[in-house]
This record gives structure tokens, C-alpha cells and sequence, in this order.
């Protein structure tokens, strides 16, 4: 079947979701180019012309398949075949229970190994614009430092207003650990929206001592510095980190993002001095992003200073918050099910760039849009891994499971996962490290079916 097919799939971007998607296609039977604009343009990050290049970290983090979202990713990477894994697990350095590597032997093995499979061409050039029309499949996976040229062109196509932005990212904390002995559900007046029944958000009181010394540990606290070509990007309006709005007096995240009006805690019967207020953040309603909390505070900081909010003293968070350049599109509004482009579904995305964050996470989305690429060229509907699996619940979440509106990047959690229910005669709903077990079990087992399913259907 592949060898009726004359055109190759284009792919813009050499980083890990351009890598992988070229190596799924051709693992498939199918043509890729591969198109990388380094060296011919750089960019503000990029030390090297390497495929897959590291940029930041050379960690890939928890490699722990049963008792971390994460490390199952991995495990699921490896299972289908995953060139990023390979050369991972080949060249990994100690790091405890994560995966780190040597990043330059890393990237060397993958470049190395795209360079020698012959269906797989590499071609430095940049892709400025739209790609040509006679591109009738095309994986767009620049990440977040794609070139102007093409970002303004995507911008055209969408209709959006912006791509590259300081981005206003809020912590988001597991709502199994909020205690709602302190915390309640309450919206202002009770006012309900749509979709909701007057008890929308999450609510955590503060009297007037609890306030300001939590203000007080805002000031104090230690925070990053904008690296130096961030610098040139200006804030949006709205998007003030709350250390800055705190700077300009220290009642003004009271009469801001943590003003109590419309509000009544059920212990006292009154109004609280000021409220910290939690947002529904996925579909399952197993996250919450704490309104207007974007920061610039070191996450060692933010941690130890958002659990002094009563109702998070134990708050576990799926993300901690910042604000930062990036690239991304708002996915859940333009991005069908399976990555494609709703406003012209020759493109398809991949990577950073879909608003997943992280180098597995990114790799992961080059993967499935390399496999659903491939389904296509086999004249096939592509089938979607199970929501209960790694690759299912981060692409959920990109595609549509995240409320578009308030669409930010995100790294694969356990709460994208639906949940597990109670075990038959259990007198309480699993917990702790036998949940996590038992969500990563299960996903282990629905991705076998996925990626065997004449071997499932024989079972």
C-alpha cells in the first residue's frame, strides 16, 4: 500500500515531535522529510544544529512506570516503538529514579538514526509561510520558538490574535488533595454559569493574619529572572504575576484576585477577610488552576507559600505556575481529535507547540502524529489510544478535554486519567500509591489492546 503513495509526509521541525514523527512514519512504510531550519536560521535557544536538540534540561524526569504519570508515558513510548526512548535509554546518565541523559550523545544517536533509514530525508531549510499546497499532509512541530514567518501564517489561517506571548500560567492542584473540611464550593452570589450550578469554584478562606502573612511571604519570596531573550516580550494586560500586583500595596490582591465579595463560609456564616479561589481546569473536574495565581516565584517557593492558604496545606499540584514566552495554539479550539487542523486538515500539530509541556510530553504528540499520519496514508481512520492510557489522557486534554478559554500548557498528570472506581467490598475509594498502581496497570493493559488489537480481539 505504501508504495502507491508518491508523496512524502512534510514535517517542520527537527526538534523530539518532528523526530519522532518522521521515525513513526517510516517505521509505518511511509516517506518522511524531515524539514529543520538550523543552521540555515537560528533560533534565541538553540546552542547546536543537532536533530532533537535539549535545549534546557537533560532530564525526561520520573522514570517510575507504575507510580508516576510520566514514567508511564515513557513505558508507553517504549512499547510503541519510541526512537526518542531508544536513544534515551541508550545514553542515560545517573539521576536516581529519573531518566536523564547525555544530551549530546542523545542527540547525535538521533540524529544518526534518522540520517540512516532511507525513507526519512533531511532537508535544512525554513518552511516561511503556509507549506506549498502540493503538500497534501503536512506535520507542523516547531515548538515554542517557531519562526516568525510561519507563526504569522498560522496566526492568517486561524484567525487567532496572538502565538508568541508571555503566557500567564496559574499552579493547578489535584482536587483529592484540597481539604474541604476548610475549603467549600461556592460561586460569587451564587451565581451560576454556563455549564454550572451556582458552585463552580473551590473556595479557601483567610482571616486578616493569614492574609498578609501570606502577602508577607510573597514579597520575601525568591524568584526567577527572565532570561535575556524573553526580555523583549511585554506582558499582556491582566497577566501581572500576583508578587507584582502585591508590590503595589498590600491590600491589593484583596481587592484582586482574592477578594471575598459574593462569598460565605459555612463554618462562620460570614464573609472571610480574603479567599483564594480554584478552577475547574479539566473535563474530569480532577484539576483546579488557582485564579489568577500566575507567578514568577521559584517552584521550591511556590510550593512552600501556597500552602500556607488554608484548605492547601497538603495541596499536591499537577502543575506549579509562571509566566514565560512561548508558542503554542489554543488546541482544544482549533485542533480535531486527531491533531488535524479544523481550518485546513492537511496540517496537523505536534508537540510544544499543541500546548503540551515537557520533553516526553512533546515527543509523545510526534508520535501519535506520526502514527495517525501513517493510518491516513494506508487510506485508514485513524484509531485513538484509549483516554485511561498516557497518550490518550494527554491528548484528550489538548484536543478538547481542557476548556478552551483558559487553555494552557501542560504536562501529562494522573489527573488527565479518569479515574478508577472503588474496588468491589472496598469500604473507601482507592488512594495514594495503590491508586496510582492500579491507574497505571490499567493503562498498560488498554494500550497492549491499542497497539495489538488482533491480538486483543483473538484474547
Amino acid at each position: 500500500m505504501s508504495g502507491l503513495v508518491i508523496n512524502p509526509v512534510h514535517i517542520i521541525g527537527g526538534g523530539l515531535a518532528g523526530a519522532e514523527a518522521a521515525w513513526q512514519l517510516a517505521r509505518a512504510g511511509f516517506r518522511a522529510t524531515l524539514h529543520e531550519m538550523r543552521p540555515v536560521r537560528g533560533t534565541d535557544a538553540h546552542q547546536t544544529e543537532t536533530i532533537a536538540e535539549l535545549v534546557c534540561s537533560n532530564s525526561f524526569r520520573s522514570d517510575d512506570r507504575d507510580h508516576n504519570a510520566v514514567g508511564l508515558l515513557h513505558e508507553e513510548m517504549r512499547r510503541a516503538d519510541s526512537l526518542i526512548l531508544r536513544a534515551a535509554d541508550v545514553h542515560k546518565v545517573p539521576a536516581g529514579a529519573a531518566l536523564a541523559v547525555d544530551r549530546h550523545g542523545f542527540s547525535a544517536a538521533v540524529q544518526a538514526a534518522l540520517e540512516a533509514e532511507p525513507l526519512i530525508d533531511i532537508r535544512r531549510e525554513e518552511v516561511a509561510g503556509l507549506p506549498p499546497a502540493d503538500w497534501d499532509s503536512v506535520i507542523v512541530a516547531t515548538g515554542p520558538l517557531t519562526s516568525p514567518a510561519l507563526a504569522q501564517a498560522v496566526l492568517d489561517l486561524t484567525g487567532e490574535s496572538n502565538l508568541a506571548f508571555f503566557d500567564a500560567i496559574a499552579p493547578i492542584v489535584h482536587r483529592d488533595s484540597i481539604d474541604f473540611d476548610i475549603a467549600w464550593f461556592q460561586s460569587r452570589y451564587d451565581k451560576a454559569g454556563p455549564g454550572g450550578d451556582g458552585a463552580d469554584y473551590i473556595n479557601c478562606p483567610l482571616d486578616r493574619d493569614q492574609y498578609y502573612a501570606f502577602i508577607d511571604a510573597l514579597l520575601a519570596g525568591d524568584k526567577t529572572d527572565f532570561k535575556e531573550w524573553e526580555r523583549s516580550t511585554p506582558y499582556f494586560d491582566g497577566c501581572l504575576p500576583i508578587e507584582i500586583m502585591a508590590e503595589r500595596g498590600r491590600d491589593t490582591l484583596a481587592f484582586g484576585p482574592m477578594k471575598p465579595v459574593g462569598l460565605t463560609d459555612p463554618r462562620t456564616g460570614r464573609r472571610p477577610f480574603a479567599v483564594v479561589q480554584l478552577r475547574q481546569d479539566n473535563a474530569l473536574g480532577t484539576l483546579f488552576n488557582i485564579v489568577g495565581f500566575q507567578t514568577k516565584l521559584k517552584h521550591g517557593e511556590q510550593t512552600r507559600i501556597f500552602r500556607m492558604i488554608p484548605g492547601l496545606q497538603q495541596a499536591e499540584f499537577a502543575r506549579l505556575g509562571g509566566l514565560h514566552r512561548n508558542t503554542f495554539i489554543n488546541s482544544p479550539r482549533l485542533l480535531d481529535d486527531t491533531l488535524r487542523l479544523k481550518a485546513q486538515q492537511r496540517l496537523r500539530f505536534a508537540g510544544q507547540i499543541t500546548g503540551c509541556e515537557g520533553y516526553v510530553e512533546s515527543a509523545a504528540i510526534g508520535l501519535l502524529a506520526g502514527r495517525f499520519a501513517a493510518a491516513e496514508r494506508m487510506g485508514q481512520q485513524p484509531v485513538l489510544p484509549p483516554p485511561t492510557t498516557a497518550f490518550g489522557a494527554i491528548l484528550a486534554h489538548i484536543t478538547g478535554g481542557a476548556a478552551a478559554d483558559t487553555f494552557q500548557p501542560m504536562n501529562v498528570n494522573f489527573g488527565l486519567f479518569p479515574d478508577v472506581p472503588t474496588p468491589s467490598g472496598a469500604r473507601r475509594p482507592l488512594r495514594g500509591k495503590d491508586k496510582k498502581l492500579a491507574l497505571t496497570g490499567r493503562a498498560l493493559a488498554d494500550l497492549d489492546a491499542w497497539l495489538n488489537p488482533r491480538r486483543a480481539v483473538a484474547e
